[in-house]
């Protein structure tokens, strides 16, 4: 059975059959090879944008991750989409070193489209932190793939601290204790070893690190295709502790 609950409010739709995990709305489809895009409505936040999904039309800020086509090929219309319908230009942001590709990326389409395409463009390198607004911030860290990629971290910036943090630094203070992991492979079909020639993450993996994980939730995407739904969710419900329950799993799309 896939973990998460679904988002109950009839009335809006940018959160409407939404995974809701630790009180954060979550939507999108993460198929390996195919696309990524994982949203968080509420937070006008999203990550990869394989193919555009129209949802992601209402998201201000865009992290990329790296350039595989299935994690940034639908960028250029990401733009365009939001300045057809005279939305403000986005704010995106992709790993420093291929800031200028992805800028020349934006100049081919412009001269082919004839459009303005107009978007905030920041490169982040490992460590560097950009304010998305004055409350919520992002936090570049490396991460290991087939080509330079780089992960990102979310923090929530409160004027008011609550008791269980007072005394601590800025950097103990993380408000939004849940991250996303890939797990392409689940089972022995493709060993570890075989996992890390293509960059990906094997399930057995982070299970053997499980007591590295203080993250209140985890949220499991870019399986392979090669699995079935029914398998992603047997495997999900069969994590042992401290994973067990904390456990979700992206499986729109399979």
């Amino acid at each position: 059975m896939e973990r998460g609950t679904k988002d109950s409010d009839s009335g809006s739709d940018k959160t409407k059959g939404a995974m809701n995990i630790e009180g954060y709305p979550v939507k999108g489809l993460s198929i390996a090879g195919h696309e990524t895009c994982v949203m968080f409505p509420t937070l006008k936040l999203a990550f990869d944008i394989g193919r555009f999904p129209q949802q992601a039309i209402s998201h201000d800020f865009l992290c990329i991750s790296h350039a595989h086509m299935d994690h940034i090929g639908g960028l250029p219309m990401y733009v365009a989409t939001r300045g057809l319908f005279s939305m403000k230009p986005p704010t995106i942001i992709v790993p420093k070193c291929i800031k200028k590709d992805v800028e020349q990326l934006f100049e081919v389409h412009r001269r082919m489209d004839q459009s303005e395409l107009k978007h905030n463009l920041i490169g982040l390198d490992f460590g560097e932190e950009f304010y998305l607004r004055k409350d919520l911030k992002v936090r570049a860290f490396q991460t290991y793939h087939a080509i330079p990629s780089q992960g990102y971290v979310v923090y929530s910036i409160r004027q008011k601290l609550k008791q269980e943090y007072v005394g601590l630094s800025g950097n103990e203070i993380k408000t939004l204790k849940s991250s996303g992991v890939e797990s392409t492979f689940l089972d022995n079909s493709v060993s570890v070893e075989d996992a890390r020639v293509y960059g990906h993450t094997h399930l057995s993996e982070i299970i053997s690190h499980a007591e590295k994980f203080e993250n209140k939730a985890i949220l499991l995407i870019h399986f392979s295709a090669r699995y079935r739904l029914e398998e992603i969710q047997q495997a999900v419900s069969a994590l042992p502790p401290p994973l067990a329950g904390r456990v979700f799993a992206l499986t729109e799309g399979f």
